[in-house]
């Protein structure tokens, strides 16, 4: 996901999902890689939140770990709240 104020919360909270998921069934880094059809530094780097990720590797991983990504409005939502990224 881009680097966008915002944003990086949302890399937190995604990250902090894989890396449960993923140790809560016991799975390797590599094996999640295996599972998504991506190479294991790609995981690394998700789960690390060090350097942002294409969406599409992401979404592959969420599913490698039976995840969904779910999309909502924002209780809140204002509309300079879109112009301002």
């Amino acid at each position: 996901l881009p680097a966008l104020p915002g944003f990086i919360g949302y890399r937190v909270r995604i990250k902090a999902f894989c890396v449960a998921a993923r140790k809560q069934r016991a799975w390797t880094q590599a094996f999640v890689a295996e599972r998504a059809g991506l190479r294991q530094e790609t995981i690394s780097i998700i789960e690390n939140g060090a350097k942002p990720s294409r969406l599409s590797s992401i979404l592959a991983v969420l599913a490698a770990l039976d995840l969904e990504f779910r999309v909502a409005e924002r209780s809140k939502w204002q509309p300079q709240d879109i112009e301002a990224l």
